[in-house]
């Protein structure tokens, strides 16, 4: 009798934290937001964040460029946003180079 065993490795996805948008500041068009996220170096980084307004339309994207390894959290901004007239609330997302966008929202008021 001849006995077979096949060993099957299944390739299971490595979870980490992914980007957490912190803090966000609007003064007139200019967004600051700071976000935390476990950057590990070029092949695993939080790589951009998003200003989303109430229906999900993209208001602006903050593209990141390079790790933030021993900066963390960080805050950067952007300028420009064009928020719709009348728009009480937006949101902000972040966003890694490996997972893609958080499905985590930061809800902002803004100050009309």
């Amino acid at each position: 009798m001849r006995l077979t065993c096949a060993l099957i490795l299944f390739a299971v996805p490595a979870f980490a934290d992914g980007p957490v948008v912190e803090n966000v500041t609007v003064s007139g068009d200019r967004f600051s937001v700071t976000l935390s996220h476990p950057d590990t170096g070029w092949d695993h980084y939080a790589d951009g964040w998003e200003v989303l307004d109430a229906d999900g339309n993209s208001l602006g994207i903050r593209e990141l460029l390079h790790p933030h390894v021993t900066e963390q959290p960080f805050t950067r901004s952007l300028s420009g946003v064009a928020i719709p007239e009348g728009a009480t609330v937006v949101y902000v997302r972040a966003r890694c180079n490996v997972d893609g966008w958080s499905d985590d929202l930061f809800e902002v008021v803004l100050d009309n």
